[in-house]
């Protein structure tokens, strides 16, 4: 028995932030367009009211300006949830623009009876695809930005110090060094340490 993979959460969300978004788009249009009007007029008759009511298109009208607001809220909401799961945004706004595009095509067949010509067909498509090309470029960008930080060396060896080598070197209280090119890099002292043998040398004698 086949088990069905669990989609991604932030897919669900980047379909659903552009679900909100084709929503608003049609709350908008409802709030300023004279279907509006004609259904106002079709419950105001069934309300026993005059056809021409003003207050039941206004209050209409102004349902659909706040049901605007709210599904704006909403797919923002759920767009900026989506991007902070996702591991690219690219692939956010790619899945956020084509539900958009597609419920909007629907949702205005269905409610303003429009019919989309195939030039408005044709630039969607294009605009989906000029997206996944920028998003596999930017895939590809950071692949390769990554494997080329991977292969940086964790210590620089273009000191000349090193190069020539003097492989150690400090500094003692006035401001002078030691360094162990004379007894070919096995010991190295202080000039701090060495005085203080000399001195105990002198006590011990």
């Amino acid at each position: 028995m086949e088990v069905t993979k669990a989609k991604p959460a932030w897919l669900v969300l980047a379909i659903a932030s552009g679900a909100c978004a084709a929503f608003n788009g049609v709350f908008a249009k409802l709030t300023t367009t004279e279907l509006t009007t004609s259904w106002a007029s079709t419950i105001s008759r069934n309300l026993d009211l005059s056809p021409s009511n003003k207050i039941v298109e206004l209050f209409i009208r102004g349902l659909f300006f706040a049901l605007n607001l709210v599904f704006n809220a909403i797919m923002w909401g759920l767009f900026t949830r989506a991007l902070t799961l996702a591991t690219s945004t690219v692939r956010v706004s790619i899945m956020n623009t084509s539900a958009n595009f597609m419920i909007t095509a629907f949702l205005g067949a269905l409610i303003f009876s429009e019919s989309l010509p195939g030039l408005w067909w044709l630039g969607a498509a294009l605009l989906v695809a000029g997206s996944v090309i920028i998003g596999r470029r930017e895939e590809g960008n950071k692949a390769e930005s990554t494997g080329a930080a991977g292969n940086e060396p964790l210590l620089a060896t273009g000191d000349s110090d090193v190069l020539s080598g003097e492989s150690f070197r400090d500094e003692g209280p006035d401001k002078s060094y030691v360094s162990n090119e004379s007894s070919g890099g096995e010991s190295m002292e202080l000039d701090s340490v060495k005085d203080k043998d000399d001195d105990e040398d002198d006590v011990l004698k």
